[in-house]
């Protein structure tokens, strides 16, 4: 699959990784050509299954994406309406879509994300970032408007109902600890710390079965909005969607022909072992 041709960001490809990196600009606004740029992105890794994980960084040292491009609110509508006539805003189509690629997707953020950008980073599955650098902030609420690229449901689906509400509410900054105790992102690390990590983390689940990185996606993510016997069957529905499609079978009929679950030194070194079978295809 080519990445080539965006004008908002780079795109360097290493193995089953996908490094995307916001360029544009003073400021990395989230306009147009930003969310087109998404578009046609998510449109190619919908078809790649070669690419296991996408990493989302800022060549920018202070801001990861900027919020939504005001230009583009100022021709707001003033008009009310229905709850039928009410359609999805482009901010929130691009980010559902993006949630959505079967790859695993990480947000490397160095910096501020504030607004839509913020939104963007929720639509991923998963968050890093810097302290002393990155800060967060949803301030539609102080211009008399509410977060509409998902910020409002993901938030709450991550910190609970009182977290999202004081974030949403405050409109303030954030910072990456603040961040971490709330839930917003996976883990604050120091500047030199935070690339090893996220450079381990995409190496370690780009050597799995894609198929197996998008059912588990989809299993969590459908999951949220389920009771609990529905959640169950979705996991068994996914399961099989699994092992249809990846080696699983043929690596645990290998693991039983030579008895490793009974191995008390495979037991204590699973971390090392669940990699050493992925030579099994």
């Amino acid at each position: 699959m080519k990445y080539a041709g965006f004008t908002t960001f780079t795109t360097e490809q290493n193995e089953g990784i996908l490094n995307v990196t916001f360029d544009f600009g003073a400021v990395n606004v989230q306009g147009q050509e930003m969310l087109a740029d998404l578009n046609s992105l998510a449109m190619r890794l919908e078809r790649d299954r070669d690419t296991k994980v996408v990493v989302f960084q800022s060549a920018n040292p202070e801001i990861w994406v900027c919020h939504y491009d005001t230009e583009l609110l100022k021709d707001m509508s003033t008009e009310a309406v229905s709850r039928d006539d009410a359609q999805l805003l482009d901010l929130q189509s691009v980010c559902e879509r993006i949630s959505k690629v079967p790859q695993a997707t990480i947000a490397k953020l160095e910096g501020f994300a504030r607004g839509g950008g913020h939104e963007l980073a929720l639509a991923l599955d998963m968050r890093f970032a810097v302290r002393g650098k990155f800060k967060f902030m949803q301030m539609e609420v102080g211009m008399g408007i509410l977060p509409c690229g998902g910020g409002a449901s993901r938030m709450a689906r991550q910190t609970g109902l009182g977290r999202a509400l004081e974030i949403i509410l405050s409109a303030r900054d954030f910072t990456a600890d603040e961040a971490e105790a709330m839930g917003t992102i996976n883990k604050a690390f120091e500047a030199d710390e935070i690339g090893p990590y996220v450079d381990e983390l995409a190496r370690r689940i780009s050597k799995f079965p894609a198929e197996s990185i998008h059912a588990c996606k989809q299993m969590v993510y459908e999951s949220i909005d389920k009771p609990i016997d529905e959640a169950l069957k979705a996991e068994a529905y996914w399961l099989y969607q699994a092992t249809s499609k990846t080696p699983a079978v043929k690596r645990f009929q290998v693991a039983d022909d030579k008895a490793m679950e009974h191995d008390l030194e495979n037991q204590r070194n699973w971390n090392d072992l669940v990699m050493a079978v992925q030579e099994i295809n």
